[in-house]
């Protein structure tokens, strides 16, 4: 086990006891809990290129542990055959790499990932595209899931850290981050761990402002002007809106950060409970606020990584709609989210060495191509792409029209065919004159579509693979 009371965590014991905010300074408005950091923290704008900094002994002792197993199943066929975090995104990454991405550029280079549901295609992008030099002391770590406790499978978030304790204890961090690797945003960790820090907390969880009408989906917190949290509400029903407004919530973004010895203290204290269901915003977060612990809320707006009047910028795209609207964002002139930020960079697996190439057809009409993010090794006939994510090694025939639209990897796009709103998933071969999400009734004959007219075709439904 850990030493009761490692470097950095102030004497953190496994009672429940009262910590104070010790210094703690604030600023006003709904969500904006400025405690001090304990060092200063550059500008993101001027800072040297975070893969090129030393890491700080803030960043050093902490341990990330990121949690790849769940099934998305809102995602529906999209993730029959991988996880969530496998899902491409943004033409040329997979959902993952933005948490990843966001550890390493935090200088957090010592990361667990946590995987179980359909894994393979997610261990494999790992693998090929985020290795780190281990004699450095630095990795990314994939841990599947190996049946520890009882002979069964995760059963809930806390559960799946729980069953791998000893990846802890091994490592002796000071701190523990545990993140989603379904989530699309850029953050500087950094700053989370030296506000969790000057807090003095046991536990602080990541906050962003959301509608009350999405908030149904996430934790709903409640906190005081110097963000010490006062209540957490799970995926509540009519979610408690934020002071001064009728319509947005403070949600809670599944990030957390722990002192390990808390940590270790809290998952053994809920895996011996039967009424749990070993989650981490279900079960540990209450019951620590109900044992009266320094548990405090971190407004991403604080740590948001992003060029000057970009708001804020975080999705979970776990339905098809959000997976849908978090493309199109990408596609603006000036996007919120903006993958080619050089100072905060977003690494990817070199899917294909082949440059993309678009060919007139015999009568010398050209390809027309706008608002559109293109991936590599792609070859375009003489036709019609709007405001599109066009993945690796797509192929659209001549006569094609493709608008508002996502096409994974190896997606062969016939002549003639039409798209409006589509996703299409991988190696999908579109018969000539296909015509999708035009009318959504007849696609709902044969593909699936969701409540809001978006239009996913697999490989299944075109019956081309068993």
């Amino acid at each position: 086990m850990l030493d009761a009371a490692p470097r950095g965590t102030h004497g953190t014991h496994c009672t429940h006891g009262t910590h104070g905010t010790h210094g703690t300074h604030h600023e006003a408005g709904m969500n904006q809990f400025a405690a001090t950091p304990t060092r200063p923290v550059p500008d993101i704008a001027t800072r040297e290129l975070p893969w090129r900094r030393v890491a700080t002994p803030l960043e050093r002792g902490c341990l990330g542990v990121v949690l790849c197993g769940g099934r998305g199943t809102r995602l529906g066929a999209l993730t029959e055959w991988r996880a969530k975090p496998a899902v491409p995104f943004g033409a040329a990454f997979r959902v993952v790499d933005f948490t990843l991405a966001n550890c390493l550029n935090s200088g957090i280079r010592r990361v667990a990932v946590l995987t179980q549901y359909k894994a393979q295609s997610l261990i494999r992008h790992i693998q090929d595209g985020w290795s780190l030099p281990r004699r450095f002391g630095e990795f990314v770590e994939i841990v599947p899931a190996q049946q520890r406790k009882d002979d069964s499978w995760y059963l809930g978030t806390a559960d799946a850290v729980f069953q791998n304790l000893d990846l802890i204890e091994r490592h002796r961090p000071q701190h523990v981050l545990v993140l989603c690797g379904d989530h699309v945003y850029k953050m500087d960790y950094t700053l989370l761990l030296a506000e969790h820090v000057a807090n003095r907390a046991d536990l602080t969880v990541a906050c962003s402002e959301v509608s009350c009408e999405d908030a149904c989906g996430f934790g709903v917190v409640t906190a005081d002007a110097q963000g010490r949290v006062t209540d957490f509400q799970e995926k509540p029903a009519s979610p408690r809106p934020l002071p001064g407004s009728r319509d947005r919530a403070l949600a809670s973004m599944g990030i957390y950060v722990f002192d390990a010895v808390r940590l270790i203290c809290e998952l053994t204290r809920d895996a011996t409970n039967a009424q749990s269901s070993h989650d981490f915003g279900r079960d540990i977060v209450p019951a620590m606020l109900g044992a009266g612990a320094g548990v405090f809320a971190h407004s991403f707006e604080r740590s948001c990584v992003r060029h000057a009047g970009a708001p804020a910028y975080w999705r979970d795209v776990g339905t098809l709609e959000a997976y849908w609207e978090a493309c199109m964002d990408l596609t603006d002139a000036q996007p919120a989210f903006d993958l080619f930020d050089e100072a905060w960079p977003i690494p990817s697996e070199v899917r294909s060495a082949r440059p993309t190439r678009f060919i007139p057809d015999a009568l010398g009409r050209r390809p027309y191509v706008s608002e559109t993010l293109m991936g590599s090794g792609c070859t375009i006939g003489a036709a019609e792409v709007r405001r599109s994510l066009v993945s690796a090694d797509v192929r659209i025939a001549d006569g094609a029209r493709v608008e508002e639209s996502v096409l994974l990897p190896d997606v062969d796009v016939r002549a003639g065919v039409v798209l409006k709103r589509v996703i299409v998933d991988k190696h999908c071969k579109l018969p000539t004159g296909l015509i999708a999400g035009i009318d959504t009734e007849r696609d709902r004959l044969r593909f699936h579509v969701t409540d809001r007219g978006i239009t996913l075709i697999t490989p299944e439904m075109l019956g081309q693979r068993s």
